[in-house]
């Protein structure tokens, strides 16, 4: 029974556009009201993360504001989706989550991501997916649905690789390697990741906003998602 309504939740989210999808075990986890978590990711199109790996673009822009309103409606069906089997469920939407002051909330997306198996947090301080790398948008969900979990992601897999680390324009990356224990401060220099993110997006398109992308657009998983994707001709 538990398997069957796993296996129509993931069918409905894929129907509505996710490409990845786990199921995370929150036990512990502070900010959790409920215990079962579902991550959900869609990946950007590879022009735009081609693009990205000279500068910012508007149609990078577009995109992070489309992938999120589609990821809002894709975790606002599955929350729908489960109480409807009478279970308790909440969409953490951009409009349900707000983020503090230090780039914070309750229960961060990467949290469910990595607990659920769709990655790690690689140097970048971003969630790294074996599929895709890191050009990805998520989002998730809470349940107390009896959803098997799916097992969980504990370390990194970036290795000695440095990569986004040596092509960040702000030096905001510190090279340290990821485990769940890790806090963001060790891996991040938060305010002079914002201060380059909003400086390389004015001078490339004149828009005064915190995107970047090319930490991600430059990860050897995500040039071998382009480089898959090339192959077959797309």
């Amino acid at each position: 029974m538990e398997n069957k309504l796993k296996e129509n939740l993931f069918h409905l989210l894929a129907e509505k556009g996710a490409k990845l999808m786990g199921i995370a075990d929150l036990s512990g986890i502070g900010g959790a009201e409920m215990r079962t978590g579902v991550a959900v990711a869609v990946p950007l199109p590879p022009k735009i993360i081609r693009d990205l790996q000279n500068a910012p673009t508007l149609e990078y822009y577009d995109a992070y504001h489309a992938l999120n309103k589609k990821l809002d409606e894709i975790v606002s069906c599955g929350a729908a989706f489960l109480r409807k089997h009478g279970y308790a469920a909440a969409a953490h939407t951009t409009k349900t989550v707000q983020q503090d002051a230090d780039w914070r909330t309750p229960l961060p997306h990467k949290t469910v991501a990595t607990r659920a198996g769709l990655g790690w947090i690689g140097k970048s301080c971003l969630l790294v997916t074996a599929n895709y790398g890191s050009a990805v948008r998520l989002s998730s969900l809470v349940t107390n649905a009896p959803l098997p979990p799916d097992a969980p992601v504990t370390e990194s897999r970036c290795g000695s690789c440095t990569v986004c680390v040596q092509s960040c324009p702000g030096k905001a990356l510190t090279g340290t390697l990821w485990t769940p224990d890790t806090p963001r401060e060790a891996l991040l220099h938060k305010e002079a990741c914002k201060k380059a993110q909003i400086e390389r997006m004015r001078r490339a398109v004149g828009v005064e906003t915190d995107l970047c992308g090319l930490c991600f657009a430059v990860c050897p998983y995500t040039r071998r998602y382009l480089e898959e994707i090339t192959d077959r001709g797309l």
